[in-house]
């Protein structure tokens, strides 16, 4: 058995909370939830896929066509890049969203009221309004834009649960915790949260330290779309998720797991498999489980890194840099930063103030038209010597650690 497939838009999350509450009960289309400007002007929200046109450089414009329905079971799909470039749409049934959602209220002590700060075509943001919805709670929504601490503040006065949870990504806790040092009533509005979630991507021990410190109740959190969301808590599997490593690479199993990839069973089959009995996904991440079941992310296993809450690909951003003015040889690495967690950076061969290639204003422009703002590099790098492997290919390794080693902090930065 089907049902439709809609596309909605996911520019006011509010909007969304009754077709989402319909594809949960089966009794709604599935929905797949775009940013506002992945829905072409001939399409309207709920406009079934055959409609909708997206607009080039959205993950869905390089990406098959749309089937007109999915599997019965299936409430929602999520679209996200993968680490090879090629979008992929996550399928999502009913039963693993509300497991996700009954997971999450047990790890946290209950069920509560959310404020929404993620956009909502992520999963992140979407299972704010799967978790509202189970405990029939009514989220608060910040105002779309620029994360603000002053508009934070506002949206969380507005809470009226007796229990209160908020999901953010690293750079909004370092912002909320940077302007609570200097704002009492901000810092009495953070610390009235039962449970703050942070994710999609590594947390800096300082930056939990300080928000600690401070008095917040954070929550470290690891997951993806193929997991309907976060699903291990401060190192823990939360509900009956299990974690394993297997050559090195994490893999996780349990009820939250997607159905698959829409589409592309070839990438489902790669994804997926089952074991002992039970069905795993492989994350694509490398870490370890001791023996009490405590899990650590050592890291992606191919070349993606996570800046701000987005995938940034560097062979895509290496793509967009080399074809500029004395790029030809550069390659892009990982660098680390306080704020972003990582991001891009180039590395060309010359000498420390090389100015015969192109500027990193017209680099960061590059990137960011072509990639969006979390692909601006933040800096470029010069090494005497570009490190190779025997087989002549860039030593990236070596490139990441020599990047590092050069790093200037007065260069650092990234386009808002």
């Amino acid at each position: 058995m089907t049902r439709p497939l809609h596309v909605v838009t996911a520019a006011r999350p509010g909007d969304l909370i009754e077709p989402l509450r319909a594809a949960l009960s089966g009794d709604g289309p599935a929905l797949l939830p775009r940013p506002a400007d992945a829905i072409g002007p001939g399409a309207a929200a709920g406009d079934p896929p055959g409609q909708a046109d997206p607009t080039d450089g959205s993950a869905s414009a390089a990406a098959a066509p749309l089937p007109a329905t999915v599997a019965q079971n299936v409430s929602l799909v999520i679209e996200t890049s993968g680490s090879t470039g090629v979008p992929k749409r996550v399928a999502l049934s009913t039963d693993a969203l509300l497991a996700s959602a009954a997971a999450s209220a047990g790890a946290l002590g209950g069920s509560g009221q959310w404020l929404l700060c993620l956009p909502a075509h992520y999963v992140a943001g979407v299972q704010v309004l799967v978790r509202s919805i189970a405990a029939e709670t009514q989220p608060v929504i910040m105002p779309p834009g620029h994360f603000d601490p002053v508009a934070f503040a506002q949206a969380a006065a507005a809470m009226t649960g007796d229990a209160r949870f908020v999901s953010l990504v690293p750079v909004q806790l370092k912002r909320l915790t940077d302007a609570a040092a200097s704002d009492p009533s901000l810092l009495a509005a953070l610390r009235r949260f039962d449970g703050i979630l942070v994710g999609g991507q590594a947390l800096d021990s300082a930056l939990r330290d300080r928000a600690v410190e401070a008095g917040l109740r954070v929550v470290r959190t690891y997951g993806s779309s193929e997991t309907s969301g976060g699903c291990v808590y401060d190192g823990a599997p939360i509900g009956t998720m299990r974690a394993r490593v297997v050559d090195g690479q994490l893999e996780l199993a349990g009820p939250a797991l997607a159905e698959g990839y829409l589409g592309d069973p070839s990438r489902t089959e790669r994804a997926f498999h089952e074991a002992e009995g039970l069905r795993w996904y492989r994350t694509g991440d490398l870490g370890t489980v001791v023996g009490d079941g405590t899990v650590s992310v050592l890291g992606r296993a191919d070349n993606v890194i996570i800046s701000g809450g987005e995938k940034v690909l560097l062979d895509a951003v290496e793509r967009v840099v080399r074809p500029l003015p004395g790029l030809a040889e550069a390659v892009v690495v990982a660098g680390d930063d306080p704020e972003w967690g990582q991001v891009p950076v180039v590395v060309v061969p010359g000498s420390d103030g090389d100015t015969g290639h192109a500027s990193l204003a017209t680099v960061r422009e590059a990137a960011a038209a072509a990639l969006g703002r979390a692909a601006a590099p933040a800096r470029i790098r010069s090494v005497a010597t570009m490190p190779r492997l025997a087989s002549g290919k860039p030593d990236r390794v070596a490139l990441t650690r020599l990047a590092a080693d050069t790093a200037d902090p007065r260069a650092s930065g990234r386009a808002e």
